[in-house]
């Protein structure tokens, strides 16, 4: 199956999503934002929506509305007195809504809409992999060049601030990422599985370090293996790939957590 070039291009999105999800997981995990992520991937389906509206690629209108969302729900939680599950509650509703209104009035169904919705790797295109491939650099120098300041404020907002970092601002360029990474996520498990690859392999690692760069190595590594067993698993039982590759990595972590909390 590995001489086929949408199996290989299945493996290096795979690949790319691992690492990503590595990174940024664990942050997602330590800050126990899992529920904005959730909310930055629905409000997304908008931003499909205007894409196939406009006969685009809707990789990147989902872009674009994954970033504003994630400014939304950064500038609703400081400038307004909405809390912020509500906001988030808001934008996830009016994206979803708009991306099924804009769908509805395209002429063109030929989208996999369902591809988006729940995942399709081994429909991964050359150009996906370049894009996947970019953000993933984007996202990983960013995280590199700033790893001291989001690991302080990723445990405590307040000392961070006595320190003198721009907590808002780093809150919003955190956001910003995640809204990245979602969109290299989707063709990957989909909009409604985007949050469960994204807190596994991390949540799965924090049971085996408290430092968290060691965190990062062990939720990359969770993560590829979870995406190859997948894959493989997909593509001889017949699987929907998004879904295989998450149950996966769903068991992995139940199963290492039994393992290490009785010890066995």
């Amino acid at each position: 199956m590995i001489i086929y070039e949408f199996f290989r291009n299945a493996i290096l999105a795979g690949i790319f999503a691992s690492i990503i999800c590595g990174v940024m997981g664990v942050y997602i995990v330590l800050k126990r934002i899992a529920f904005i992520s959730s909310g930055i991937a629905h409000a997304t389906f908008g931003g499909i929506g205007v894409g196939v509206l406009l006969n685009i690629n809707p990789i990147l209108t989902a872009m674009m509305f994954s970033v504003l969302s994630a400014i939304g729900i950064e500038y609703a939680s400081e400038k307004t007195k909405l809390h912020e599950d509500t906001a988030i509650g808001i934008l996830m509703s009016l994206g979803m809504s708009l991306g099924i209104i804009f769908i509805s009035l395209s002429k063109s169904y030929t989208v996999d809409l369902f591809g988006f919705l729940f995942g399709n790797i081994l429909s991964v295109s050359t150009y996906d992999i370049y894009l996947m491939a970019l953000l993933s650099f984007t996202s990983i120098a960013t995280i590199y060049l700033l790893f001291k300041e989001f690991v302080v404020i990723s445990f405590d907002e307040e000392f961070g601030r006595a320190l003198g970092i721009p907590v808002s601002k780093l809150k919003l360029l955190f956001l910003i990422l995640v809204a990245l990474t979602i969109v290299i996520l989707i063709k990957i498990v989909g909009i409604i599985l985007v949050v469960a690859l994204l807190t596994l392999p991390a949540a799965t690692a924090r049971k085996f370090s408290k430092k968290v760069k060691d965190m990062m190595l062990f939720s990359v590594f969770f993560g590829v293996i979870a995406v190859l067993l997948g894959l493989v698993l997909s593509y001889y039982l017949n699987l929907p790939s998004g879904a295989t590759i998450v149950l996966i990595s769903g068991t992995i972590f139940f199963v290492l957590s039994i393992i290490k909390d009785y010890h066995f």
